[in-house]
C-alpha cells in the first residue's frame, strides 16, 4: 500500500507526526488536545484539506460540472443506462435548473469546506496567540480562499463569511467583485508566513502563488477589470518554484504520482483510505475490467466529445496517452468481447449522439462508441477507487497561463507553449493566437477540471458546440440551489 495518505496526514506538522484526518472539529478545544507543541499547532489545519475529498466525484460534483458542461467530455445516455433523470444531458446542454444534482452538491461541498475553515479559525482565535499559530491561521485562511475561489467561479455573487461562531443565521450575498478583492488581499497577506518547501497536499507559498495567478487570470470575469500583468507575474512565481516539466507526459497521472515534478497542489486519493476518485468506473466499458484485472465492473459512461477528439493531430502523443479507443484486449491477451453483441470490443472514438436509443442507434453504437478517459493510470487490479493523486494545480497549466497573459498583453507566448507541444510530439508554433492557445489548453489539460473556466474566459462559453445550443451570458454561473434559497430567502435578493 502506498504511504502517501499517511504523508498527507503528517505534512500539516512542522515535523512529521501522526495526526488522523478524521479528527473532530470542536467549538472549544479539549484540554487533552490543547496545542502545546509545534506539531499540535500544525495539525489544526488538517481537517480543512479533508473537505477536498468529494470534489472529483458526485458527492462534490466540482470536477464533473467543469468537464461535463464543456466541449471536451460528455455523459451520453446509452440505451437504458446513464439517463439518470437527465442530469448528464442537462449539464452538457446547459439546461440545468436550480434543483439539478450537480448544482446542489457543488454548492454544498464548497460551503462545507468554507465552514470547516471558519470553525478552525474560530478555534485558533480562542487560543493564546503566538507566531506559529498566526502562521497556521494564515494557511487556513488561504485554504478557505481556495474554496471561495471555486465558489465565486461557479456561482458568482455569494455570502462571504469569515467566522462560523459569528455568522448570521440568514446571510446576504455580496458582489463577486468584493469577494475577489478580499481573496486577493487575504492570500497576498499570507504569503510571507506560508512554508516554501514542496508539500503537494498543503497550501504552501507556491500553491498560494498559483491561486493568485488563477484569481488574476480570471479577474475580468470576477471583478470587471483585467489583470493580465499580475497574472503573468504570479505565473513567473510558480514557474520559478521547485517544479519542472516531466519528460513523460503521463508522469503526473500515474498511480504513484505523489512525487511528480509537475504537481503543485493535489488531492491525495487512496483506493482504501481516502476514496472518491472513480473516473475509471464512470468511463470504462463494462467489459474493460478484463483489461485491467479489475475487482469490480465499470459502468460504461463518459467519453470524449467527437469534435474535441478531432482537435488532436494523429501524431499527438496525448491522443493515445489521454484516451482509450480501438480494439481492447484483456490482460490475458485475447480481444475483449462486448457482453451484449458478443463482438470484439472496438471503441470508435466518435460517439454519434448524446442521447442514444434503439432503433435509431445499434447496440454497437450505443455501447462501444466514444473514446474513454485514459489520462489517469488504471493499474492492474484496480478497485472502485483509484489511488492517483488529482492535480488541482499543475505546472503545464501555468506555462499556458503565462502564454495567455503575454498574448493578451500584446506579446509573444510561444516560448511557454512550445515545450509542451514538443513533448507531445507536435510541431512548435510561431505566433500563437488566443484561439490556438485555447485549443492547446484543451488538449493538454483535458479532464483536469479547467475547461469550463477556460471557455468562459476565452468568450466561447455561450457559443454552440456539438449538441449544446448557443445561449446568453446568464449561464456563466450556476444558480444557487433551491434547497439553499428555501432555507435562506435572503439568497434570492440582489447582492448587498
Amino acid at each position: 500500500m502506498k504511504t502517501k495518505y499517511l504523508i498527507f496526514i503528517a505534512i500539516a506538522a512542522v515535523t512529521l507526526s501522526c495526526t488522523k484526518l478524521d479528527e473532530k472539529v470542536y467549538d472549544r478545544i479539549p484540554g487533552n488536545l490543547y496545542p502545546e507543541t509545534p506539531e499540535q499547532v500544525a495539525s489544526l489545519s488538517v481537517a480543512t484539506y479533508q473537505n477536498l475529498q468529494p470534489m472529483a466525484d458526485d458527492n462534490g460534483w466540482w470536477f464533473l460540472a467543469q468537464e461535463i458542461s464543456s466541449d471536451e467530455l460528455c455523459g451520453p445516455t446509452r440505451g437504458a443506462d446513464w439517463y439518470d433523470g437527465g442530469k448528464w444531458l442537462n449539464m452538457h446542454r446547459h439546461t440545468w435548473s436550480n434543483d439539478d444534482e450537480g448544482v446542489n452538491r457543488m454548492w454544498g461541498a464548497f460551503w462545507t469546506g468554507i465552514t470547516t475553515c471558519n470553525q478552525i479559525l474560530d478555534l485558533m482565535n480562542s487560543l493564546p496567540q503566538n507566531p506559529a499559530l498566526d502562521a497556521k491561521k494564515k494557511e487556513v485562511e488561504v485554504v478557505r480562499s481556495f474554496y471561495y475561489y471555486l465558489l465565486i467561479d461557479n456561482y458568482g455573487d455569494a455570502p462571504y463569511l469569515t467566522s462560523a461562531l459569528n455568522a448570521p443565521a440568514m446571510p446576504y450575498k455580496i458582489k463577486r467583485s468584493a469577494i475577489y478583492d478580499s481573496l486577493v488581499k487575504t492570500v497576498t497577506r499570507a504569503l510571507p508566513t506560508l512554508i516554501t518547501t514542496d508539500r503537494k497536499y498543503m497550501m504552501t507559498r507556491n500553491a498560494a502563488f498559483a491561486l493568485l495567478a488563477k484569481l488574476y487570470l480570471n479577474a475580468k470575469e470576477y471583478s470587471g477589470t483585467p489583470q493580465w500583468q499580475k497574472a503573468s507575474d504570479f505565473c513567473d512565481s510558480v514557474i520559478t518554484g521547485p517544479y519542472s516539466l516531466a519528460s513523460d507526459l503521463s508522469e503526473p497521472f500515474k498511480t504513484n504520482n505523489e512525487n511528480s515534478s509537475e504537481i503543485i497542489f493535489s488531492i491525495p486519493y487512496d483506493e482504501n483510505t481516502f476514496t472518491g476518485f472513480r473516473l475509471h468506473m464512470r468511463t470504462l466499458h463494462y467489459q474493460m475490467n478484463l483489461k485491467y484485472n479489475m475487482t469490480v465492473g465499470p459502468w460504461n459512461g463518459f467519453c470524449i466529445v467527437p469534435t474535441f477528439w478531432d482537435t488532436y493531430q494523429s501524431t499527438d502523443k496525448r491522443r493515445a496517452a489521454y484516451n482509450l479507443y480501438g480494439l481492447q484486449y484483456s490482460a490475458a491477451g485475447p480481444v475483449i468481447l462486448d457482453g451484449e453483441t458478443h463482438q470484439p470490443l472496438d471503441i470508435d472514438p466518435h460517439v454519434p449522439a448524446l442521447y442514444m436509443q434503439p432503433p435509431d442507434f445499434t447496440p454497437t453504437q450505443i455501447r462501444t462508441t466514444g473514446a474513454r478517459v485514459g489520462k489517469y493510470e488504471i493499474k492492474m487490479g484496480a478497485k472502485e477507487n483509484l489511488s492517483n493523486d488529482f492535480p488541482l494545480f499543475r505546472l503545464t497549466d501555468f506555462y499556458l497561463m503565462k502564454a495567455e497573459a503575454q498574448i493578451r498583453l500584446g506579446n509573444n507566448g510561444d516560448q511557454w507553449i512550445n515545450p509542451i507541444r514538443l513533448r507531445a510530439g507536435v510541431a512548435a508554433w510561431s505566433g500563437a493566437t488566443l484561439d490556438s492557445l485555447l485549443a492547446e489548453r484543451g488538449r493538454e489539460l483535458y479532464c483536469e477540471g479547467h475547461r469550463r473556466q477556460d471557455l468562459i474566459r476565452f468568450g466561447v462559453w455561450e457559443q454552440s458546440w456539438w449538441e449544446k445550443a448557443a445561449h446568453g451570458p446568464e449561464l456563466r454561473t450556476f444558480p444557487i440551489p433551491k434547497w439553499a434559497t428555501d432555507a435562506n430567502s435572503n439568497l434570492l435578493l440582489p447582492p448587498q
